[in-house]
């Protein structure tokens, strides 16, 4: 299966990363404990929706793969906009960390930019402070 790349992307497909910034500055996680939330979600989310037409486009041409890592303030707002996801149909995961059971992150399959950036549009990019 070829990929069809547009501006070096998977033909305009991005896939949306939410953390949780006050995991670092409130909670004071390290770094490396933040990162892995993300990187179980963005797993978790990809073996959900494997099957997914996109999701198998994003896979066949792994070094153009486009990401967002955006940060959120609380465990409130990421629930919120989990919520406004799934109202908006928009295919998921919210990481809830073990044995914490709060959620820590939030990964969307890949999707054409143009049709779940808006949801997004509030949050700015991650930098951990």
């Amino acid at each position: 299966m070829g990929a069809n790349k547009m501006s070096g992307t998977v033909a305009g497909l991005v896939q949306y990363i939410v953390v949780r910034s006050d995991l670092l500055i409130t909670l004071g996680w390290p770094v490396g404990a933040v990162i892995a939330q993300a990187c179980h979600a963005a797993t978790a989310v990809t073996h959900l929706y494997h099957q997914d037409d996109n999701t198998q486009r994003y896979l066949a041409d792994l070094d153009n793969m486009h990401k967002v890592v955006l940060g959120i303030e609380s465990e409130a707002k990421i629930r919120n906009l989990s919520e406004k996801l799934q109202e908006a149909s928009v295919d998921h995961k919210l990481w809830i960390e073990q044995p914490e059971d709060f959620p820590t992150c939030l990964v969307t399959k890949p999707y054409p930019k143009e049709e779940i950036a808006r949801h997004f549009k509030k949050l700015k990019l991650f930098n951990g402070e």
